[in-house]
């Protein structure tokens, strides 16, 4: 058993120290007294001045109860960068401070779409391809000698977002006249060709639904995310009134299909809008919906995630960004979403994925080729620190349709990553 002292027990060091220790089966308490009964233990003193051989100096950031604009430098622990606050080096503030996405709260910088921009993130741009978190984990595991108990699982955890269920099929009215008017305007005689294939009964070119079906029969951890928002310049999926797009739903849930809700473009701050989705889709399934993933990956905290909490979510899988691959949090371990704003603990788990297909094909413009060596560099970081390899695709886009001509390689090759490691 691990004694921690510490000069106050807070609900940050109670939240950052289940992260480090209990979540690795290594028994510990918290207390504040350094009694001479600790004279035979096993101890860490987490303390402002030294009391110990096993000392690390605590920064104020655990002990308050406020956001506040940090001054965050850089620095080291055991051979091991992390942040500084104050000028004073400490990995279990790091951990907090990165894995609460505290400096998203203090930032109002953002891109066109109202998100966090890695850009102007306290990361130096090395971090977000490591597993930062678990790096300083199992440094401060290292500095108090103790060997990790638990047994290292990574699993595959392929997800898709359904955007756009068709590009053609079921699609009538204005939508389909006016998009049939732009491709006349334009010329553009291959979608006029396509457009009259599928009228003719051809495939769609977004039904990919049995290549999704294939995956999660081989990964059960599989997850759909459905958008049934169709009236927004962001939010252009099939609406969800039509029956046969009902029938498709259904149908993939009666083959073992896990849907959550896409919640969409302008729900990430508003409950009402989610709970209306979600009530949507509730119908279609006749299940309840506890997991979503924001549409264009939008949500800014506290606000979203609070949102999905009154609304009844127990699970988003959110945590990324889209411009570019790695650990947004700092760790690919499922972990409970601390409210910075409450200063507590909350029930909403935190799935964070790794990549997506548009943030390598679109944002970061890598080749094919270039997009396999960082998805085998990032598996291997998660392959030494545990939890879930997860990623996004989409429907359309794994297809070989378009300009995602050849890019279902690169699912193909990370849904073999665990085979390939063996």
């Amino acid at each position: 058993m691990l004694t921690v002292v510490v000069d106050q027990i807070t609900p940050r060091i109670e939240y950052v120290l289940e992260f480090v220790f209990e979540s690795r089966g290594v028994g510990y308490e918290i207390v504040t007294s350094n009694s001479d009964t600790l004279l035979n233990q096993h101890v860490l003193h987490y303390t402002r001045l030294e009391k110990g051989s096993c000392w690390i100096e605590c920064s104020s950031i655990l002990s308050e109860d406020l956001i506040a604009d940090q001054v965050v430098g850089q620095g080291e622990f055991q051979g091991v960068e992390c942040f500084t606050f104050d000028s004073i080096a400490d990995p279990i503030a790091s951990i907090f401070f990165h894995l609460t996405r505290y400096e998203e709260y203090t930032s109002s910088d953002r891109d066109l779409h109202d998100r966090f921009q890695l850009s102007e993130s306290k990361l130096p741009d090395a971090w977000i391809e490591k597993a930062m978190c678990d790096h300083w984990v199992v440094a401060i595991l290292n500095f108090l000698n103790i060997e990790k108990e638990e047994q290292l699982e990574v699993d595959l955890l392929p997800t898709f977002d359904i955007d756009n269920t068709y590009a053609y099929k079921l699609k009538s009215g204005k939508r389909k006249i006016l998009s049939t008017l732009r491709d006349i305007a334009k010329i553009d005689t291959s979608r006029l060709q396509e457009r009259r294939s599928v009228g003719s009964g051809k495939r769609d070119p977004y039904d990919t639904f049995d290549l999704i079906l294939d995956v999660n029969k081989r990964f059960s951890k599989t997850r759909i995310f459905w958008l049934v928002a169709s009236d927004g310049k962001y939010d252009r999926n099939l609406s969800i009134k039509v029956e046969k797009h009902r029938g498709l739903i259904r149908t993939l849930i009666a083959k073992g299909a896990k849907i959550g809700l896409h919640p969409s473009y302008g729900s990430f701050n508003n409950v009402d809008l989610i709970r209306q989705e979600k009530s949507k889709l509730a119908v279609v399934i006749s299940e309840k919906i506890k997991s979503s993933r924001q549409h264009y990956l939008r949500f800014s905290l506290p606000h979203t995630y609070r949102a999905l909490l009154k609304a009844g979510f127990e699970h988003d899988y959110t945590m990324g960004f889209a411009e570019r691959a790695g650990f947004r949090a700092g760790t690919a371990r499922n972990f409970v979403w601390f409210d910075l704003g409450r200063n507590e603990k909350t029930n909403l788990m935190i799935h964070p994925f790794v990549y997506m297909d548009g943030t390598l094909n679109e944002y970061m413009k890598l080749t094919i080729s270039e997009s396999k060596e960082l998805i085998a560099k990032l598996f291997e970081e998660v392959v030494e620190f545990g939890g879930d390899f997860s990623f996004i695709w989409h429907n359309e886009t794994i297809g070989d349709y378009g300009k995602w001509e050849g890019w279902s390689e690169v699912l193909n090759y990370t849904l073999n990553l665990k085979d390939e490691s063996k």
